[in-house]
């Protein structure tokens, strides 16, 4: 059995490459290629929780899980909200194959989703990112947008003045700035989203933060943070008003705030899921249905997507000699 570390998990496993492995693995799991059950929730004192994720992966001939905390006031510690392991088992003999750090596939491969998602909604000449939350996610998600869009400008707002000028600054000093791409920390979240092209909500955040009348036509939206049935980052008329798709619907019907509480509140009915991700890669459904229609794609995170970027890890690492043997 090999151990990969966090480290290591950076260093074999590219933004770009994992946007490949997601767009396959969610095409796989719209066929039955991949098959998965919802997540198993444990709640922890304080809003927090421990989750359990399952899958198997038939083409890869693997099975396992992500074993994951969530702790969304962790920030407010400079500590990561979300940590845990991906285990991956041989799906012919049951024998365990590596122990992966979490904490790391889930900073990539949840942006890497996302940039599928903002390819198959996003308007083609998207040049306008707007990213609303200034921790490790929205790091993951400016380098994911910039390579699926032509981002020409990036506004930045958190409730953190000063988490929001260090992420500024970063990106600046990553990407270039000045006059190839501008980089704005905006006073509120408002400002930040009025001209956006795309938006990305990475906050921890459990009540919306970005409101429908601030969106404009033709934008696309990436709700990533809230992860539970009670939590939200988006208001209802923004949901209301958007065509909106998921990464599962088991999932998002089960857990997903953005869309229960709406529901809920009868301001959209079932029938407002228009279609998975995987259904949109194999041609079954259709994406944006024109030029001036605001998207929105909720994402949940999925055990599938765990095991696939795990699964491309390990040959990796195999390949490259990291990791660790151990032996039980």
């Amino acid at each position: 059995m090999l151990v990969i570390t966090q480290n290591e998990v950076k260093e074999l496993l590219t933004m770009q490459d994992c946007i490949g492995i997601m767009e396959e693995v969610l095409a796989d799991l719209a066929t039955g290629q991949a098959v998965q059950s919802l997540r198993s929730v444990v709640p922890v004192r304080g809003g927090n929780l421990m989750g359990l994720m399952p899958a198997y992966l038939k083409r890869e001939e693997k099975v396992g899980a992500k074993i994951i905390t969530v702790f969304p006031d962790n920030h407010a510690k400079r500590l990561p909200s979300h940590q845990g392991f991906v285990s991956l088992f041989n799906a012919g003999t049951g024998g365990l194959e590596a122990i992966v750090d979490g904490r790391q596939i889930t900073a990539i491969r949840t942006a890497a989703v996302s940039a599928v998602a903002t390819k198959l909604l996003a308007r083609e000449d998207a040049a306008t990112l707007a990213v609303i939350g200034t921790g490790e996610q929205a790091r993951s998600h400016i380098e994911a947008m910039l390579l699926v869009r032509p981002i020409r400008r990036i506004t930045i707002w958190g409730p953190n003045p000063a988490h929001a000028a260090q992420l500024k600054l970063e990106t600046e000093q990553r990407y270039g700035g000045g006059a190839s791409i501008i980089v704005e920390a905006m006073p509120t979240a408002e400002q930040a989203v009025a001209e956006a092209d795309i938006i990305c909500t990475v906050t921890a955040s459990t009540t919306p933060v970005v409101h429908g009348e601030w969106i404009r036509a033709g934008a696309h939206v990436n709700a990533v943070g809230a992860c539970r049935a009670k939590d939200r980052e988006l208001d209802s008329e923004l949901v209301r008003r958007a065509e909106l798709h998921v990464d599962r619907r088991e999932s998002a019907v089960n857990e997903a705030g953005d869309y229960l509480i709406p529901l809920a509140e009868g301001v959209i009915t079932e029938t407002h899921i228009r279609g998975e991700l995987g259904e949109l890669l194999t041609g079954s459904r259709q994406g944006r249905s024109s030029e001036q229609a605001i998207t929105l794609f909720k994402a949940l995170g999925l055990a599938s997507e765990d095991l696939a970027a795990a699964g491309f890890i390990l040959k990796e690492a195999i390949r490259l000699h990291k990791g660790t043997q151990i032996d039980f």
